[in-house]
């Protein structure tokens, strides 16, 4: 016993750790996000979003400049045949129609980019003052998507561990922070692609004899909406025939009801 209580009590581990309180551990936190580097394939994620959303702004102003350009030129076209009009009407109708295209556009997605980002930000701050109470509202997101309750917090403490922001802008908000796009690409998008739109009725009714205007214009619409609903389809892997009829239909609608206007007009102020 002399030899034991001589000893102190770094030289002796063994015995001295039986008899030492355990502390109990606390419950560790969630680091604050950090930054890192996307992956490659949160980039191929970001430039699919961005696609989809040119694809998307371009298929909008396309079907826009031809139904638009056309009804409003077929509208005049029914209470004059003088070109000029014509020709100022549709020329009006294209650049006031793709400019309005493009400011629209850019506005949508540049209030929908601030929205995310305003989102993210206060995730972010959220995260570093209040990791805990983040970390269970993180939980009960993956509860609510269906994952059993034995797992979810190893799920959610994996996540965190990878990407906390991420996990926590994606699981909880729906929102990814490589996903929110530029509002340039749609705008820019959105008013070539309504200028091409709206110069193919606009020559064919330009091009074409006053007694044919109608008819010919209408083919035009016919033909250049189902090429669009077409390609569109094609772009976005989906099924064309449904809605490029919808499409159709809804131009060729657009059309009979402004040339009526026009021709009532006409004959009234005539």
């Amino acid at each position: 016993m002399a030899l034991v209580d001589s000893l102190s009590p770094t030289a002796r581990p063994h015995l001295a750790a039986p008899f030492a309180p355990s502390a109990p551990s606390a419950p560790s936190a969630p680091s604050a996000p950090a930054t890192r580097v996307p992956s490659d394939q949160e980039l191929q994620r970001t430039s699919r979003t961005e696609q989809v959303n040119r694809l998307r702004a371009g298929v909008l102003g396309a079907n826009d400049g031809i139904v638009s350009v056309a009804g409003l030129a077929v509208g005049v076209a029914g209470a004059t045949t003088d070109i000029r009009w014509l020709l100022i009407s549709g020329l009006a109708a294209l650049v006031a129609g793709a400019l309005s295209m493009a400011m629209g556009e850019y506005v949508s997605v540049s209030t929908q980019r601030d929205t995310d980002r305003a989102l993210i930000a206060r995730t972010r701050t959220d995260l570093a003052a209040q990791p805990l109470r983040e970390h269970d509202h993180l939980v009960e997101a993956l509860t609510e998507t269906g994952i059993p309750d034995d797992v979810v917090e190893s799920v959610a403490d994996s996540l965190e561990r990878h990407d906390a922001l991420g996990a926590h802008t994606r699981f909880r908000h729906g929102v990814e922070d490589d996903a929110v796009v530029s509002p340039w690409g749609a705008a820019i998008t959105s008013l070539v692609s309504f200028a091409i739109g709206g110069v193919i009725p606009l020559l064919a009714i330009l091009a074409s004899p006053a007694v044919w205007r109608l008819p010919i214009t209408m083919a035009a619409v016919v033909i250049a909406l189902g090429l669009l609903g077409a390609v569109s389809a094609r772009l976005g892997q989906a099924q064309a025939g449904r809605a490029t009829l919808r499409t159709i239909a809804g131009g060729l609608l657009a059309l009979l009801v402004t040339y009526g206007i026009g021709a009532a007009l006409g004959v009234a102020i005539g």
